[in-house]
């Protein structure tokens, strides 16, 4: 099953603030990706859309909606390696994008956790 539960989803503010002192990036405009390796039971995302960017909140939901989609369609590519991560999507572009657009970037992205 495709799921995106509740326990994959990375919530803690200290985590994600180790996630900007410590974590690695790639990019691949206009999707920003954050990770580093944890002691997780299974790799944890959040999403994140910046409000300069999209001043309604319904396009920035919109947007974090989608993300959450094409990361949840495409995680099983990633699922196998043994080491799991914190990861942090940041969308910094100014159009809205669609979902197969997201995912493109998104395996792009995720093949470099490989």
């Amino acid at each position: 099953m495709l799921k995106f539960p509740a326990s994959e989803r990375l919530k803690s503010s200290k985590q994600i603030e180790a996630l900007f002192t410590e974590g690695k990036s790639a990019k691949s405009f206009p999707l920003l990706m954050r990770f580093m390796p944890a002691e997780v039971q299974t790799h944890k995302a959040a999403f994140a859309v910046s409000k300069r960017n999209f001043k309604s909140a319904v396009d920035r939901n919109r947007v974090k909606r989608l993300m959450r989609e094409a990361y949840r369609l495409e995680k099983s590519q990633f699922q196998k390696t043994s080491a799991r991560y914190l990861i942090l999507f940041v969308y910094t572009g100014k159009n809205l994008p669609t979902l197969n657009e997201l995912r493109l970037l998104m395996v792009k992205l995720l093949k470099q956790l490989e």
